[in-house]
């Protein structure tokens, strides 16, 4: 109900105010020129009033009010100009009336036409907005105070379009005032609703619905207000239901076209469906970062190399030139292993780094660390919690690699302080899961079991599909093929630097043509299979011309003496060990011959003591400082043992049989007692001399003998264990053969006297062709207390969370820690047996059980190799195999500790 009060004089025009009895709300008509009888101006704060009678000249009244109800929401200045432009026409039409405003004998007046247009806005607004619960009557004395609170103020403009707080929240003053659309009723409502369209980030952005809701004069004198279908739905709508406008993230769609692209199979991928940069432009560090993530949750081989094959055809498409640091980058390098570019980075510079990075104390990010187990892990969630103010430049894979290759060439005074500062711009323009792969590359743990040689049959396997130029061959398996030709390259020649370019300009079945042995570049070492007795090797090299040297208890090395006389030495692992031994770079000049421009010999470096002429074990060369070694501090003597020639004055060997490369051998050297010899060797098939040979060989303190062909298959194959090399060690007769190289992969706590260190490890072989590593035995023999102690606390910082993806274990395994697979110990064992605990080989003997160990005991650690040179499932199998031929029988032991 209204209350209309009415008051007039000669002197001044009629004034109208309508107060809702039930609500503080109230709707004022202002003054109008003096120049018209009487003049009504509408300034409406409240919902549209419940509809009525219009016989009732109160509910007359309200709906005077509510056609006027423009206004609304509008600063005062702007309400006052348009209330002249709605109320000229009801001035004109009002001319002809009476002042008592009648409207009978049919005529209509202004109070008539304004109500008609009031009933259709009350009628819309009621269906719009659910009645508000009536407030409690206010006293009249509370008239001005209501009044007060309602008004809008003439500086605080935003609030014009604020409800009213009903006289109860006014009282106590508890509840906040609220611009929700939800809680003003009607108009209001859809007026706010208006204005969070005006800030919506649309592209079709719309007027605001304020100045929709104007009352706008019409040509036949009438007033109507314009609330659009759409607005008017929103506004009916409980605040629960509404549709609020919700930016587009672009980069959360990015991402998910990116990974739903990159896991399709080979045959229906897009590369330019998954990229979203433009050819031409350099390729996101994201895309990588987020295909390495998709990878870390795939455990099939096949499914992992499909999609790092992908991202490579991608780049190939889009931007090849970056194809190359992609590469690097996937197979966790920065460039090739003989350069011997290291980042120099330890963990503690990462953490310290990633503090001031993201603005956080080191200590916290330790404590991170130890509950996360995952540097990475940290760094991913430190960032996510940081706001950018400024948005850093994406990064890009091209630079991310130019900027490890920056940190690794720091160096002198403050150097750690210049390759923190890099790290720091990496991660504060990363983004997403940037940070996590930025910091794993920094420690070289990518942790996703992604290994090089799955990278290099990926490069193959999208070299096939990219490659437009040259037609495969008619073989079985184009993929097959084109992975087998980048490995064998890279054996050749190990550095990307080469092979990227090459394959991009004319592909990968011309790759061999364009790639081949280059000087200074140390090409992989060829190994031999272990044989367990001589009347063995004698059955295996029947009818063909072999030879026996001694094998050497040293570390396998590679001396490249280059035209202009430099020399470097590369051990096995192609790392660069030229200040290792500048002893033996010195002796070079010594024992090559005047006629000898450049050559790389293949040898072992052993410690050697020149006063007794006696050989000395492994463990004393180890001893050696491996950096920044002066000849002057030289404490223990190496003797070089030559074995082996692949290049001479500028012409490769490789293809060469071993007879002749060892006439070039023999032809290019003199031997230096002490300093350089020749291996020493026989060429005999009888089983007699060769018995004493080995016998001969072992009492000069080498390990056995290694058995070549001379003159049929006897070429030199690079990073490959052929069945021409055969060697046989020293305890052969009496145990299983050959010892293996094993991974520690876990640990169990130690009790009574090993209180404090672990007392057993769980050791793996490693499966090439899954890349995985399987259990093959328990140990916790063959330790000194100095020896375990050094492991344990080794292996301390090495604890990861919980087993890698790529681990293969029973279920019934349950270890006290797990590790990072980072060390390879040289283990010997009494026995091989089936095991259905262990998965070593699992399959290829047995169909549903693995291999086994007995009696496993520790010889020494091998910290010339890699987690991914130990020894293989195929060799453990070939092992098993042997000592069953060998002894006849072999006896299933479930025991495997």
């Amino acid at each position: 109900m209204f209350l209309l009060r009415a008051t007039s004089s000669t002197t001044s025009p009629l004034l109208l105010r309508c107060r809702p009895l039930p609500s503080p709300k109230t709707l004022a008509l202002a003054p109008a020129s003096p120049i018209l009888p009487f003049f009504l101006r509408a300034r409406p704060f409240a919902a549209a009033p419940s509809s009525a009678s219009a016989a009732s000249p109160r509910r007359r009244a309200a709906a005077v009010a509510v056609a006027a109800k423009s206004g609304e929401g509008k600063p005062p200045t702007a309400g006052a100009k348009r209330a002249g432009e709605v109320t000229a026409p009801a001035a004109a039409a009002a001319a002809g009336m009476s002042a008592s405003g009648g409207g009978a004998g049919g005529k209509r007046t202004v109070a008539d036409v304004l109500m008609g247009n009031a009933r259709a806005a009350a009628s819309k607004a009621k269906k719009a907005a659910p009645s508000p619960k009536k407030p409690r009557a206010q006293p009249d004395g509370a008239e001005a105070e209501a009044e007060a609170a309602v008004a809008p103020s003439p500086v605080k403009t935003k609030r014009a379009s604020s409800p009213a707080k009903s006289p109860k929240s006014l009282a106590d003053g508890t509840k906040k005032r609220s611009t929700s659309p939800a809680k003003s009723k009607g108009p209001a409502a859809a007026a706010q609703l208006g204005g969070a369209k005006e800030n919506s980030p649309s592209p079709k952005r719309s007027k605001t619905l304020a100045a929709k809701s104007d009352t706008a004069p019409q040509a036949d004198g009438k007033e109507t207000t314009s609330l659009t279908k759409a607005e008017d739905q929103a506004a009916s709508q409980p605040d629960d239901k509404k549709q609020k406008p919700k930016p587009i993230n672009s980069s959360k769609t990015e991402e998910k076209n990116t990974t739903l692209e990159l896991k399709k199979k080979g045959s229906e991928f897009d590369p330019m469906a998954a990229a979203y940069w433009k050819p031409g432009e350099p390729v996101p560090f994201l895309f990588l970062a987020r295909a390495l993530d998709l990878i870390s949750n795939e455990s099939g081989r096949i499914v992992i190399t499909e999609i790092l094959s992908n991202v490579f055809r991608t780049v190939m498409a889009t931007t090849p030139d970056d194809l190359l640091a992609t590469v690097y980058l996937s197979a966790n390098r920065i460039a090739a292993p003989h350069e011997g570019i290291e980042l120099g980075i330890g963990d503690a510079s990462v953490i310290r780094a990633l503090a001031e990075a993201y603005g956080r104390k080191e200590e916290h990010v330790k404590k991170d660390l130890k509950e996360l187990g995952d540097l990475g892990l940290v760094a991913k969630a430190s960032r996510s919690s940081q706001k950018m103010m400024i948005k850093p430049k994406p990064l890009t894979i091209s630079r991310v690699l130019s900027t490890f290759r920056a940190i690794a060439k720091e160096s002198g005074k403050d150097s750690q302080d210049k390759k923190r500062n890099h790290i720091k711009g990496l991660l504060v323009a990363a983004t997403d899961c940037e940070p996590q792969y930025i910091t794993r590359l920094l420690q070289s743990k990518m942790r996703i079991g992604l290994a090089e040689k799955t990278v290099q049959m990926a490069l193959g396997q999208a070299a096939v599909y990219s490659d437009k130029k040259s037609s495969p061959p008619k073989v079985q398996s184009p993929f097959e093929e084109a992975a087998k030709i980048i490995k064998q390259v890279y054996s050749v020649l190990p550095i990307y630097d080469k092979i990227v370019p090459a394959l991009l300009e004319v592909g990968v079945w011309k790759l061999p043509e364009t790639c081949k042995f280059s000087i200074g570049v140390p090409v992989g070492p060829m190994l031999a299979k272990a044989t367990k007795s001589v009347s063995e090797i004698i059955d295996k090299f029947q009818g063909l011309e072999y030879t026996c040297e001694y094998k050497y208890d040293g570390e396998r090395a590679q001396i490249h003496c280059m035209e202009d006389g430099t020399v470097e030495i590369y051990s096995r692992n192609a790392e660069r060990n030229t200040g290792k031994y500048p002893d033996v770079v010195d002796a070079v000049s010594r024992f090559r011959k005047p006629t000898v421009k450049s050559f790389v010999l293949d040898c072992e470096i052993v410690a050697y003591d020149r006063e007794k002429q006696k050989i000395l074990p492994f463990q004393i060369l180890s001893t050696r400082a491996r950096k920044g070694v002066t000849i002057n501090d030289i404490k223990v003597s190496v003797c070089t043992f030559g074995f082996d020639i692949l290049y001479i004055n500028g012409k490769p060997l490789l293809q060469e049989q071993l007879k002749i490369r060892r006439e070039h051998l023999y032809n290019s050297f003199e031997e230096v007692p002490g300093v350089f010899q020749l291996a020493t060797a026989i060429t005999s098939n009888d089983l007699e001399e060769i018995q004493k040979f080995l016998d001969t060989a072992v009492n000069s303190s080498c390990e056995g003998l290694i058995i070549k062909t001379l003159d049929k298959d006897a070429t030199y194959e690079p990073a490959k264990r052929s069945n021409n090399w055969l060697k046989l060690k020293k305890d052969y007769m009496d145990s299983i053969g050959d010892s293996l190289d094993l991974v520690p992969i876990a640990a169990f706590y130690g009790r009574g006297k090993r209180t404090g260190v672990f007392g057993s490890f769980l050791l793996a072989c490693y499966d090439e062709q899954n890349e995985e590593y399987q259990t093959i035995c328990n140990i916790g023999t063959g330790f000194s207390e100095q020896q375990l102690e050094e492991r344990s606390s080794s292996l301390r910082t090495k604890v990861i969370e919980k087993p890698k993806a790529y681990y293969r274990f029973a279920d019934t395994m349950d270890p006290d820690v797990w590790f990072e697979p980072s060390e390879v110990w040289e283990v010997k064992a009494a026995d091989l047996s089936i095991s259905p605990v262990h998965r070593a080989a699992n399959g290829i003997v047995d169909p549903s059980k693995g291999i086994s160990l007995r009696f496993p005991r520790l010889l020494r650690l091998r910290d010339d190799k890699s987690p991914e040179q130990a020894t293989t499932s195929e060799q453990v199998a070939d092992m098993y195999r042997a000592q069953k031929i060998n002894h006849g029988y072999n006896q299933e032991d479930e025991d495997d500790d």
